[in-house]
């Protein structure tokens, strides 16, 4: 499916900026005064959430002209989620009744890693039943 330049970015874009959007203010709330006691209930919550924002990258980046390099697509949707952790760390840092946590910045790299994996996985299934 050929899409046009704006229509690709409100397809694949948009979605991406909405997330990191969402993150942005929910990190902006003071910190829950009671969760669920589970052990490290937090940082399984940052994994899936920056997982799912790796998978967004991926597919945004698909559709850029390196698109056929997955390497860099998968790279590049790695270092990009892992990088709006970090700076939703730093972020939280600042807003009153939070912390930055260096731990809860791991657990945003590992589900950045594991939800392009996946992600990469799902499209070459897919891709692969296509040809």
């Amino acid at each position: 499916m050929k899409l046009s330049g704006s229509k690709k970015f409100i397809y694949y874009w948009f979605p991406v900026l909405v997330y990191c959007f969402l993150i942005f203010i929910q990190s902006s709330y003071n910190s829950p005064e009671k969760i669920p006691n589970l052990p490290y209930i937090d940082k399984v919550i940052h994994f899936f959430a920056y997982a799912i924002l790796g998978a967004l990258f991926f597919m945004a980046f698909r559709t850029q002209r390196f698109k056929e390099n997955i390497n860099m697509v998968m790279v590049l949707s790695i270092l990009s989620s892992s990088l709006y952790g970090l700076s939703d760390e730093v972020h939280q840092y600042f807003v009153p009744s939070r912390n930055a946590d260096i731990m809860d910045f791991f657990a945003d790299v590992m589900g950045s890693i594991c939800g392009v994996c996946v992600f990469k996985f799902i499209y070459s299934f897919k891709r692969g039943i296509q040809t």
